[in-house]
């Protein structure tokens, strides 16, 4: 079973993006909003290196950005 983490903000567009490719995808996923969760903020900037959003976490495969062909290659 693929573990997926998605580290989001609420007015993000592509993690919006993100999510719906996701679920079209029938990939189940965990979102952590690093808006209000300090923890899932420094996990994203730590994995990714970066401040931006969103952050993919594909079992331990870092992605930056809504890329779907990347996503589909990191899930197999």
């Amino acid at each position: 079973m693929v573990t997926v983490k998605v580290y989001t903000t609420p007015t993000c567009g592509w993690c919006k993006k993100t999510k719906e490719f996701l679920k079209e995808k029938g990939v189940k996923f965990v979102e952590k909003d690093v808006t209000t969760d300090d923890k899932a903020r420094d996990e994203a900037v730590e994995k990714s290196g970066q401040m931006g959003v969103p952050v993919i976490d594909i079992d331990g495969k870092i992605l930056v950005g809504f890329n779907p062909k990347k996503i589909e290659e990191a899930l197999g």
